[in-house]
């Protein structure tokens, strides 16, 4: 439907309705469109007025959407007047609306109501993050960062997770501005990075960067760097954090791993513990392997490659300092088929161990076991994330140990540009992860925002120094 340019009289809004092919649709299919083409407020108006009289009130998912294109054009009053209305005559209004209002008021000068309106909401459900994010934002936009500060722990104690754009906000609507106070709320911003393995992106570094560089009497200073593979900063000379564990804090974390993860309870729904019994004798009369690789996934890695193909040149790749190998396989690998060659097979099983699992077998369990029984100089090659694994983990200390344990053990791995070979990132001497010596900051980037937890670490820093 195309929405008419000006307002209609009512038999000639009666008129357009009776040629439409399902009339009791008519008003939400127009105003859907009048939000695509960011209709004039007045022409939406004069079909609400119309409704209003011919039906004696407007129902409720036609007014949400009249709010919609009111917000998108920051049209205030219109905004006040339709949550007047709503409220007179709904008890309730559902989040979709209270995102619509707030989002439309926060961005207002009438800012304040949409906190008013968090409140409202906060009395019978958990806020959305649009909500929370809107109100922050509102509040930093007025230097009101106190209280833009409140909400965002209010947020994250009730654990809605925000997004990059809002922390990122938040330095920019600080810069400049004095008061330790402030100081280590944006610190402790980047310890939440620090603390969820989270990467910011290029626009947001550099948010962070001139937010340091505004400090005022603080002196510091910011520069792009690659670190050296010894894990030394070639700006500030600093090294950086060892991706080590130490001895107590691996056998802590692999012994938790082993029983949580490995015989917690999920783990055998996809796998049937005679199967698993299994694979750990396997693996105890093989011990220990230095690189354990997921075949499956890595056998995916250049689609239009037959897939043993792919994992030959994974195996071929990796055996050549004599390491060992295993590789976790499917029971179908072993069927000669279109993607699985026998003799390529057995020629791969000359270079490395396989054990092949049933077919609908969970292999991140598998891959934990055998690296994390194989000792400390064990790594693993995934483009998995294990992120469920994480979950399992009850308390944070395991969890950032497992972190930890994970960035320094993940073999990352991605298709040569010509897509002729497979390049592998070794995994780095120094933990990739935010970090602080109290006046250097170590902050690593992403080219590019993700918004996914990505199990590829970046290579490129900030390094912040204070002079």
């Amino acid at each position: 439907v195309q929405p008419p340019e000006k307002p209609l009289q009512a038999e000639e809004w009666n008129k357009l309705r009776e040629d439409f092919q399902s009339p009791e649709r008519f008003e939400e299919v127009m105003l859907n469109s009048m939000i695509r083409c960011n209709s004039p407020i007045d022409v939406a108006k004069s079909l609400l007025t119309h409704l209003a009289k011919r039906n004696g009130d407007i129902a409720y998912n036609v007014l949400v959407k009249y709010l919609a294109l009111c917000v998108q054009q920051g049209q205030v009053s219109e905004i006040r007047d339709v949550y007047d209305v709503m409220k007179g005559r709904f008890k309730v209004l559902e989040s979709g609306a209270y995102n619509l209002l707030i989002k439309g008021l926060s961005s207002s000068d009438q800012w304040r109501m949409a906190l008013t309106l968090l409140e409202e909401v906060e009395k019978t459900t958990i806020p959305s993050r649009t909500c929370y994010e809107s109100c922050i934002k509102a509040a930093s936009r007025h230097q009101e960062m106190k209280l833009a500060f409140e909400l965002y722990h209010e947020m994250l104690a009730k654990d809605v997770v925000p997004t990059l754009d809002v922390l990122q906000s938040l330095f920019d609507f600080s810069r400049g501005m004095k008061g330790a106070e402030l100081q280590k709320e944006l610190f402790g911003i980047l310890l939440y990075l620090r603390e969820n393995q989270i990467y910011p992106h290029k626009t947001f570094m550099r948010s962070i960067k001139l937010w340091f560089e505004s400090i005022p009497g603080g002196n510091w200073r910011g520069h792009l760097t690659n670190i050296k593979d010894s894990g030394q900063c070639p700006v500030c000379n600093h090294q950086l954090e060892d991706s080590n564990l130490t001895e107590e804090e691996y056998s802590n974390l692999s012994e938790r791993i082993i029983r949580d993860v490995i015989h917690g309870t999920d783990t055998f729904r996809k796998t049937s513990p005679q199967e698993f019994e299994a694979f750990q004798t396997f693996v105890e009369n093989r011990l220990p392997f230095d690189i354990v690789i997921d075949g499956l996934n890595v056998s995916h890695i250049k689609p239009r490659k037959m897939q043993c193909e792919n994992l030959f040149d994974a195996v071929n790749c990796l055996a050549k300092e004599n390491a060992r190998l295993l590789v976790l396989g499917r029971k179908h690998m072993l069927t000669n088929s279109s993607n699985w060659k026998r003799e390529i097979m057995q020629e791969m099983q000359n270079k490395a161990d396989f054990f092949f699992a049933e077919n609908i077998s969970e292999d991140d369990a598998f891959l934990l076991y055998a690296t994390l029984r194989s000792g400390k100089h064990c790594k693993f090659v995934t483009r998995d994330f294990l992120r469920d694994h994480k979950a399992c983990l009850s308390d944070s200390l395991t969890r950032h140990l497992f972190r930890k344990w994970q960035r320094g053990h993940q073999i990352a791995f991605y298709p040569s540009v010509k897509g002729r070979s497979i390049n592998f990132l070794p995994a780095f001497r120094y933990d990739c992860v935010v970090q602080t010596t109290g006046d250097t900051w170590h902050i690593p980037y992403k080219d590019v925002f993700e918004e996914k937890y990505s199990y590829q670490v970046p290579r490129k820093w900030l390094c912040i120094q204070q002079k």
